[in-house]
């Protein structure tokens, strides 16, 4: 047993608690993070380099610049385009069959560029398929969603592991193939994340895992129940990127409504704590359940210091009956009103809406219905995908199976009238003055960044200076740029 799990369990048998909570987990684990740290030889580590791959949504890729930064506080290096790595991290997705596909992919890519490396793969997929993934060549560690949290004490116990086998085999390297993972039910800890990444946003992990088990889905078998740390915690993580120059943070997690269920407290108090964080100029708000957007919750946007008129709500079908089919937690009408109390309350608010094609049970009708009830909604974009059938979820059992080349059909349409209604939404705003927080571009290239409400504006090359990175400078919108993607900067 590792010193971490040693710990873990005793602290746990001697207060006599069954699960660890959010809060305890702050307090002990996290508050301790670097004695664990000093209690590790990390001169085996020095000088080495790390490439880091991520697939899949917001969450992922803010827990891997945490990764990333943790392996740095080892004297780990990221490394250089086409250097060759000592370890690779794959951090995978597993919404769909193709996210699976691609992280194969990518774990077999990323062996065969960096030969000899040590790989870790975590992730959804790798909590999912976890004995799978670690007979992948080249694979040595597999991590769960519970054990990812504890990465640099399992990176080193099997990095000794590897270095003892090397040594007895000098010629030989082979991959140690191990998992850790648990069941779902066991899945307890919570990894924190803010990170800034590549990018000027950074991203705030508020909550993990989801309660809802709709049919079609396989995160909650993925990412386990829902659970979030203390508003206290996560707001210090707010003043520590505003102390670091942040401006703008985006609130992720998997079912970020369901936030405070683990900890008696609400979204809604996050969001007024988070919205005193001084420094900080915007947050986002990533993707909200619609029968967890409180109107209250609007109300306050409506009036709030720093929180964007942006909002970006799941409906997945706009068919009641497939809805049904799908164990959703609301109707058309509900999200209907959920949509005009938002435009009546922020007129200017930018609203996305995810919305899959083809589930089990889709009839024709009922895709025309959904079609027909998007078409009426003052929504601004849609986020079309496919539906994906998903080992081991409860939709395989409905009857009705839409072939992929229909899909594709109905993808299309939904697509177009995408497009029809983003760009309804941004020509509204040419010739008026908006600030813009602007992102680094290459130098010679254009730089690009989003208004309030989400509106994307392209700054010609130029323009364009390294001093505008981070910065929010107030600009006039002119016509769309050739690829209809953004509005141009009025010269």
């Amino acid at each position: 047993m590792s010193i971490r799990a040693f710990i873990h369990a005793s602290f746990l048998s001697t207060l006599g608690l069954v699960v660890l909570t959010p809060i305890l987990y702050e307090f002990f684990f996290l508050n301790l993070q670097s004695d664990f740290m000093g209690m590790i030889d990390t001169s085996a580590f020095q000088g080495k380099t790390a490439s880091y791959y991520t697939l899949g949504c917001k969450l992922n890729f803010s827990e891997t610049s945490t990764f990333a930064e943790l392996l740095q506080g080892m004297g780990v290096r990221t490394v250089q385009r086409g250097e060759p790595a000592d370890i690779c991290l794959i951090n995978t997705c597993s919404v769909t069959e193709v996210a699976d596909h691609k992280c194969r992919q990518a774990i077999r890519r990323m062996v065969r560029e960096n030969p000899g490396a040590f790989v870790i793969v975590t992730g959804c997929y790798a909590q999912l398929e976890s004995q799978t993934v670690s007979q992948i060549e080249g694979v040595d560690l597999v991590l769960g969603s519970n054990e990812k949290a504890n990465l640099v004490q399992y990176l080193n116990d099997a990095w000794l592991q590897k270095s003892e086998l090397a040594a007895t085999s000098p010629n030989h390297r082979p991959s140690l193939h191990t998992y850790q993972s648990v069941k779902t039910k066991d899945i307890k800890t919570f990894q924190p994340s803010c990170s800034r990444g590549n990018r000027t946003r950074y991203f705030l992990k508020v909550q993990d895992g989801c309660n809802y088990f709709c049919t079609y889905c396989t995160i909650p078998f993925a990412r386990g129940f829902s659970r979030n740390p203390s508003i206290d915690f996560l707001v210090k993580q707010a003043e520590q990127a505003a102390a670091e120059g942040g401006k703008e943070i985006v609130l992720t997690g998997v079912n970020i409504g369901e936030f405070g269920e683990s900890t008696n407290e609400t979204f809604l108090d996050l969001v007024k704590a988070l919205d005193q964080v001084q420094g900080i100029k915007r947050f986002r708000i990533s993707s909200l359940e619609p029968d967890l957007i409180d109107d209250e919750l609007i109300d306050y946007c409506a009036h709030s210091r720093a929180f964007m008129p942006h909002f970006h709500i799941p409906l997945q079908s706009g068919s009641d009956e497939v809805l049904q089919l799908m164990h959703r937690h609301y109707d058309t009408a509900l999200f209907a009103h959920k949509i005009q109390y938002i435009k009546e309350k922020i007129p200017d608010a930018f609203i996305g809406v995810d919305v899959m094609v083809g589930s089990r049970g889709e009839k024709p009708e009922y895709f025309e219905a959904c079609y027909q009830f998007l078409k009426q909604l003052d929504v601004t974009q849609l986020h079309v995908f496919p539906y994906s059938e998903r080992p081991g979820t409860r939709a395989l059992s409905i009857p009705y199976v839409v072939t992929d080349k229909e899909k594709k059909v109905r993808s299309k349409r939904l697509l177009q009238l995408s497009d029809e209604k983003t760009k309804a939404f941004y020509q509204k705003y040419i010739g008026q003055e908006a600030e813009v927080l602007f992102e680094k571009a290459v130098r010679g290239r254009t730089m690009h960044g989003f208004t309030k409400n989400y509106i994307r504006v392209e700054l010609p090359a130029s323009l364009a200076k390294d001093k505008y990175d981070n910065q929010l400078i107030t600009v006039k919108l002119g016509d769309f740029n050739h690829q209809q993607s953004a509005l141009k900067v009025v010269l």
